[in-house]
């Protein structure tokens, strides 16, 4: 009786785990559409708002001066029939110039004209700052993999770079802005911006690269060594290759990352405002990277904050951000056809 009672016992445990387990999977379930719900309504809303601003339904379906124009003031006025006239700075200038007369208008300010100016500093921050994070990290990871000597030391250097992975990003953009703007003296300009950015994405670019190195089998480092290759010579020849779509995948979370900074590139890199694109106007080849630019996260960041809500500005913020996602979703797309490319190329 004893054991047909401890039996029981065991069967209604048993029930009760598998009860508790059920629960605990459905909650994750529920939590986990609960949050792409969120995501997809965020990502709805803009696109509902956002995409009326960039695309025309008539050829060629896309908002041309939204694209191509820099930032303006714009002013709201009613013509003669009764018609409201929305112009930036430029073509309301043209047009009194023309009309010969003062016209009484509303402006509401950089909430007319484009953002080009602003697509193109991000890709030259987002592009070069993945350059330098990219090429430091690879050297950095490789040197933790395949030469160093596990001690002390290393474990040191493993934690500090676990550590600054979680430094929030307006740490380093005052460090950007102590180190490069001020020491150095380089001011507001791209090489600050893309020495910031990389800084701060170098330690998830590092730790990445070093468990790419490490999942390479050890085969690939003992063949190549057997044939009479130097470490070097393993390394570039057999390990590298096999490691880099692996490296590709840290790429693609850094340029996630870069392209959506505010913090670093504000005290950095980023102005309010610049008609002029960064090659404009130069003396010599050497300014360009002493060139502070606009950029879209920045730009996004002013509109909503700092210019009074309304109907036009609201275009412009949601203009804005549906071109800023259409963006790092392109650069992310092409990290990652060049990844698997790359993988199938060298399967192992």
């Amino acid at each position: 009786m004893r054991a047909i009672a401890m039996g029981r016992g065991a069967s209604v445990r048993a029930g009760w785990r598998r009860a508790a387990e059920a629960a605990v999977v459905l909650a994750l379930r529920g939590a986990t559409y609960a949050i792409l719900l969120a995501a997809g309504f965020v990502f709805a809303d803009i696109v509902w708002k956002g995409a009326p601003v960039v695309l025309r339904p008539t050829p060629p379906f896309v908002n041309v001066g939204f694209l191509t124009q820099a930032p303006q003031t714009l002013h709201v006025f009613e013509d003669g029939a009764g018609r409201e006239v929305r112009l930036g700075e430029r073509d309301f200038r043209e047009f009194q110039a023309r009309s010969g007369r003062a016209v009484a208008a509303r402006s509401f300010a950089h909430a007319g004209g484009g953002i080009m100016p602003c697509i193109v500093g991000t890709v030259l921050l987002t592009l070069g700052s993945i350059a330098i994070a990219l090429v430091l990290g690879i050297l950095c990871a490789i040197y933790l993999s395949e030469y160093s000597r596990q001690g002390p030391f290393i474990r040191v250097v493993r934690l500090a770079i676990v550590n600054l992975a979680g430094v929030p990003s307006i740490v380093f953009g005052l460090f950007g802005f102590a180190l490069f703007v001020l020491f150095f003296g380089w001011n507001v300009s791209l090489l600050a911006g893309w020495c910031t950015l990389a800084a701060m994405v170098l330690p998830v670019i590092i730790t990445a690269c070093e468990e790419s190195l490490r999942s390479v089998p050890a085969g690939f480092r003992e063949g190549a060594l057997a044939l009479g290759a130097t470490r070097w010579q393993a390394i570039w020849t057999n390990v590298l290759p096999h490691a880099l779509p692996g490296m590709l995948t840290s790429s693609i979370l850094g340029i996630t990352r870069v392209a959506g900074e505010t913090a670093p590139i504000m005290f950095t890199a980023a102005y309010v405002i610049r008609d002029d694109l960064p090659w404009q106007g130069l003396g010599n080849a050497g300014e360009f990277f002493f060139q502070g630019v606009m950029a879209l996260p920045y730009h996004i960041y002013y509109l909503s904050s700092k210019v009074p809500p309304n109907e036009y500005t609201r275009d412009a913020r949601y203009g804005t951000v549906f071109v800023f996602l259409a963006l790092v979703f392109a650069i992310t797309l092409m990290s990652i056809l060049l990844r698997a490319r790359m993988r199938r190329s060298r399967p192992w």
